[in-house]
């Protein structure tokens, strides 16, 4: 393009298209490139400052054209504090990975989206090679499913209040069962997505080894083979209401079932690893090197936790069913 004659705001466009790109631009070097004098392609940046200023532009989209002395070039940058930062991109590209939740395919996008991101190139490299042997070594999980493009019409139906129905693949033999269900939350929890809702419409007797249990259903999301949302609403009264927090405060793996309280002796170190497992266990006591520790916790997947401790953790009983 060298010498090329494309006129001031064809010019102002191609910096802007280039700014947007992420790249970053050298007055002297654009001067060369256009055949024009350094003065003219500061008014061509200063264009580009003025329409970055307008008022109408939306805050969270608004970006600032700056000025890095040690490169001795203009870039665009966020005008505000909304974007990851290089360390926290790495943290959560970490974080992704262990969690093994998507496809092979989807985590690779996922990752590449992120590091993008990462400013200047040399840091953008350096992110990427310190995820890259977990890149190489990174194993889907046994389902090999694809659910990513249900989890927008579930925010939907959840958001609306807005009754569904699925068709969902028991873990036990992989029956299918069709279910009617209000929806209430989407959780992540070791490895998988869930959907968190009432059933409508079924023989809680047959079904159910707890009839009475006034606690939602949990289904995992890769498993629901149809999803459809019906033209029909729900209200979920006030005493009943779906607190998110607090339902993930007191499960485990997953496993619903009835309010318990338990009790148990922890013989570790520190209490800290039980208190970050259980959010609402607290220490009661002490007893020798052992800490007595009470927590309430729905269903029984509080017992595979406590079996995976061994000696750590003795004198486990559930005090009550709430």
């Amino acid at each position: 393009m060298d010498g090329m004659d494309v006129g001031k705001n064809n010019r102002v466009l191609f910096l802007y298209s280039r700014l947007l790109e992420g790249q970053k631009l050298k007055k002297s070097e654009l001067a060369e490139e256009f055949g024009v004098s350094d003065k003219s392609i500061q008014r061509d940046f200063e264009s580009i400052r003025d329409f970055l200023d307008r008022k109408g532009i939306k805050e969270e989209d608004r970006m600032r054209l700056a000025y890095d002395y040690k490169e001795k070039a203009y870039r665009l940058e966020r005008d505000n504090e909304m974007n990851l930062s290089n360390e926290e991109i790495l943290a959560v590209s970490k974080i992704l990975l262990e969690s093994r939740a998507f496809t092979k395919k989807e985590m690779m996008s996922i990752l590449d989206k992120l590091v993008v991101n990462c400013v200047p190139k040399k840091n953008l490299q350096l992110v990427k090679d310190m995820l890259g042997n977990e890149r190489h070594h990174y194993v889907e999980l046994q389902h090999h499913r694809s659910f990513m493009d249900k989890l927008i019409p579930l925010a939907t139906a959840i958001k609306g209040n807005q009754v569904i129905r699925i068709k969902y693949e028991k873990v036990k033999g992989k029956e299918t069962v069709e279910r009617k269900l209000e929806p209430l939350a989407i959780l992540f929890s070791e490895y998988y997505f869930y959907l968190v809702g009432f059933i409508k419409g079924i023989d809680k007797e047959k079904a159910f080894e707890n009839a009475n249990d006034p606690f939602p259903t949990i289904y995992r999301i890769d498993r629901i083979k149809e999803l459809e949302p019906l033209n029909e609403g729900f209200v979920i009264s006030s005493s009943k209401r779906f607190e998110e927090g607090e339902f993930r405060k007191r499960i485990q793996f997953m496993f619903g079932g009835k309010l318990r309280k338990v009790r148990f002796k922890y013989l570790g170190e520190t209490a800290e690893p039980v208190l970050d497992r259980l959010p609402t266990a607290r220490v009661v006591g002490k007893e020798g090197d052992a800490y007595i520790v009470e927590a309430e916790v729905f269903g029984k997947g509080i017992d595979i936790w406590v079996r995976s401790q061994g000696e750590l953790i003795t004198d486990y009983v559930v005090l009550k069913e709430l």
